[in-house]
């Protein structure tokens, strides 16, 4: 709300008609002994009120504020449980590498030779990333089978990498960004020219006849 006081027109005729009957009142009961003088305005500014419009000293508004729609973050945030505590995050997570461990020792003991897992890290998850985005593409396939493209898939795997490079955009080492950066270069090269072989055999390709037509 505004701190600007508001000020209000007082119509004052009523008070001037009544000021004036009175006057006149007084008048018929005395004799008129001079001619009557032309009324002369008085001076100063007068207030003109407007019959029709009430008049008001323009209030001063402050700009209303529109109140942001929520991020697409928050509303898809509000799909998700609470987020658990610390302590519940720390005991679940020791939790976990015991169960880890103890895999890893089953298949140690079954094959010797399958050394201990290294740990993983950033390069891991790009990779990983990358990987999947070029057996969508049809890379890794065997010699002799046709392989098999998920296009759409591709893209969806490409546009992670780049909601990734978004994501964590100022906080990577120069050796993870650099990785970031290359990968998510050579998969976007790669699906350009997959998609441009598609449209080329898809120019190819002869159309039906319309329905109706032969």
């Amino acid at each position: 709300m505004s701190d600007t006081p508001k000020f209000e027109v007082i119509d004052r005729r009523k008070f001037k008609a009544a000021e004036e009957e009175k006057e006149s009142h007084a008048a018929a009961q005395q004799v008129e002994t001079a001619p009557a003088m032309p009324e002369t305005p008085s001076a100063g500014p007068q207030l003109v009120v407007n019959e029709h419009k009430s008049v008001a000293a323009p209030e001063q508004t402050l700009p209303t504020q529109a109140s942001p729609e929520p991020a697409l973050d928050d509303q898809a945030a509000q799909d998700y449980p609470p987020a658990p505590t610390a302590e519940e995050s720390r005991e679940q997570k020791m939790a976990y590498d015991a169960s880890a461990q103890r895999l890893e020792e089953i298949v140690r003991a079954q094959n010797p030779a399958v050394g201990a897992q290294p740990p993983m890290t950033f390069e891991h998850l790009v990779q990983q990333f990358y990987v999947s985005a070029m057996i969508q593409m049809g890379a890794g396939a065997q010699d002799g089978q046709r392989p098999r493209v998920d296009i759409l898939g591709a893209r969806t795997t490409i546009d992670l990498l780049g909601v990734l490079a978004e994501k964590t955009r100022g906080n990577l080492t120069e050796a993870e960004d650099r990785a970031l950066q290359t990968v998510l270069f050579e998969a976007r090269m790669a699906f350009m020219e997959l998609t441009s072989m598609i449209n080329l055999q898809a120019m190819q390709t002869p159309q039906p006849p319309p329905p109706g037509k032969r």
